[in-house]
């Protein structure tokens, strides 16, 4: 039964939080995504005008740092060999708390809060998310994620 895995793993791990390696966003990442998302704003494209403002420097668009949770998930948490597929179900929450400035090093940690079987070959996940800002003690991001796991 894929619930018992998932609190058989928990429990091995005691509920731990999970942290991902630190990821760097640099320029040419930022600018990547505001091609993508055909948001240009000079706040995250234009380095000499985004100097003259309160962040004395470019910022990555707050939808780039959620967009990374993924790459950070499967930095951080164990895979379950079982799996056959996740989904996205999206957030209850989420916030966006401080800047993730040009090359500011970010990293997530998840801690799983809820699981909910929908059937014996799925459970849906609740994670308390967090991206950390290297150096910051103010984090980039709070959220509360949702997905779904085939077995």
């Amino acid at each position: 039964m894929p619930t018992q895995n998932i609190r058989n793993l928990l429990s091995q791990q005691n509920n731990m939080k999970w942290r991902s390696k630190w990821f760097q966003v640099d320029q040419k990442l930022i600018n990547s995504f505001a091609e993508v998302t055909l948001d240009n704003q000079f706040i995250h494209t234009d380095p000499n005008k985004a100097k003259e403002t309160k962040f004395g420097t470019t910022i990555a668009h707050g939808f780039l740092t959620m967009s990374l949770l993924s790459a950070m998930y499967y930095d951080a948490v164990p895979e379950n060999d079982a799996l056959k597929m996740g989904i996205n179900i999206g957030f209850d929450k989420l916030r966006f708390l401080a800047p993730v400035r040009c090359n500011d090093n970010i990293r997530g940690v998840f801690q799983l809060a809820k699981i909910t079987e929908k059937d014996s070959n799925t459970v849906t996940l609740t994670w308390d998310t967090r991206i950390e800002i290297k150096g910051s003690s103010k984090p980039a991001l709070l959220a509360s994620w949702i997905e779904r796991q085939y077995f």
